[in-house]
């Protein structure tokens, strides 16, 4: 029963997620910002926000585990979808096409 009652770890972020996020910062700038969303029982989403205005997403399995990935990324920094965020995102007409239509 106590076992029951006690708090399990957040799991760690994974190499392939720490990878990917690093990867993102490398292309993208130095003065990232990230974003970690609950999307429920898949866990977490944690959107990239590149010093150029290129966006990314790395799926995690929790908020905690998100958390745990911005502040294991050299460049990154935790913030909010707040109207600085929202403002530096530069999304093109490529990706706006690929999000209103089918593959």
């Amino acid at each position: 029963m106590a076992e029951e009652n006690e708090k399990t770890q957040p799991a760690e972020p994974t190499g392939r997620q720490l990878a990917a996020a690093r990867e993102f910062v490398a292309k993208h700038g130095e003065a990232g910002r990230a974003v970690v969303e609950n999307i429920g029982r898949a866990g977490a989403r944690v959107m990239l926000v590149g010093k150029d205005g290129a966006i990314g997403d790395v799926i995690v399995t929790s908020v905690e585990t998100g958390e745990k990935l911005v502040e294991a990324v050299d460049g990154l920094e935790a913030s909010t979808w707040d109207n600085e965020t929202v403002g530096a995102t530069k999304i093109g007409a490529k990706y706006r096409r690929r999000m209103a239509s089918p593959r």
